[in-house]
């Protein structure tokens, strides 16, 4: 199956551009949401992933899973965060990431172009990127639904 696609490219200056962002997709987030987040070391998907945990409702210290691999929080909807660095795409088929993506909370995945093949079809893809004076360009490509509808509904409001 096919799923439609929706892109939308947003350019974050500060810290807090980025945290509008994560706030407003927390906002637009509903069980089995799945974010795929990728980027450069240090473009920035911890402090995103940070960010859309706090406005997902999750309290305390949310930080990279890079060693534990997913790290599960509690807030309006639970929060899977994972960290697939560090793992093979054949290691990654054991861990039954699928009751995650289809499960009742929201996935989100760093560095997921690891484990491309296994995510859903029906996704966000984020990718940040850092621009020669240091902001971020941070393109959304949503597949199939709701993702191609938030893609939408950032064209038309942007992120406040």
């Amino acid at each position: 199956m096919k799923y439609e696609h929706q892109e939308w490219v947003y350019h974050s200056s500060s810290v807090q551009d980025t945290e509008r962002l994560a706030a407003r997709l927390a906002k637009l987030a509903v069980p089995g949401s799945v974010i795929a987040l990728d980027g450069d070391l240090g473009a920035g998907k911890t402090a995103f992933s940070k960010y859309f945990a706090q406005y997902l409702g999750v309290e305390g210290v949310v930080n990279s899973p890079t060693f534990t691999l997913i790290k599960e929080y509690e807030g309006r909807l639970a929060l899977y965060h994972m960290d697939v660095y560090r793992i093979t795409l054949d290691e990654a088929e054991g861990l039954g990431l699928d009751e995650y993506f289809y499960g009742s909370g929201v996935s989100l995945i760093e560095w997921s172009s690891i484990i491309s093949e296994l995510l859903p079809e029906a996704h966000l893809h984020i990718q940040m990127t850092v621009t020669e004076t240091g902001d971020r360009i941070i393109r959304l490509n949503g597949y199939g639904s709701p993702y191609t509808d938030w893609c939408e509904d950032l064209k038309r409001s942007g992120v406040d």
